[in-house]
C-alpha cells in the first residue's frame, strides 16, 4: 500500500468512526463532539489538496511506506 493510499483509507476511516460515535442516530453514540473530528479530517484534506502539505505523509514516511509502486511513474497502474 502506497501513502496516498494510506492517507485516503486513514481519512476515510476516521470520518466514518467520527460519524459513527457523533450522530444520536447511530448505536454506539457517544457524544456530538465527534462531529469536529470529521469537520477537521475535511479541513485537513482541503488543506492538502491546495498546498500538497500532509503530517500523516511524513509520518508514514519515516514509518517506510513506500511512496509509490514500482513501474507507475509513466501511468501503467491501475
Amino acid at each position: 500500500m502506497t501513502i496516498e493510499r494510506c492517507i485516503r483509507f486513514f481519512a476515510g476511516l476516521m470520518i466514518l468512526v467520527s460519524l459513527a460515535l457523533g450522530v444520536q442516530a447511530s448505536p454506539i453514540f457517544v457524544s456530538a463532539n465527534f462531529l469536529w473530528l470529521t469537520a477537521f479530517v475535511g479541513a485537513n484534506l482541503f488543506q492538502f489538496s491546495l498546498t500538497n502539505f500532509c503530517p500523516l505523509a511524513i509520518l508514514l514516511k519515516k514509518l517506510g511506506v513506500p511512496e509509490s509502486r514500482a513501474g507507475c511513474s509513466n501511468g501503467g497502474c491501475v
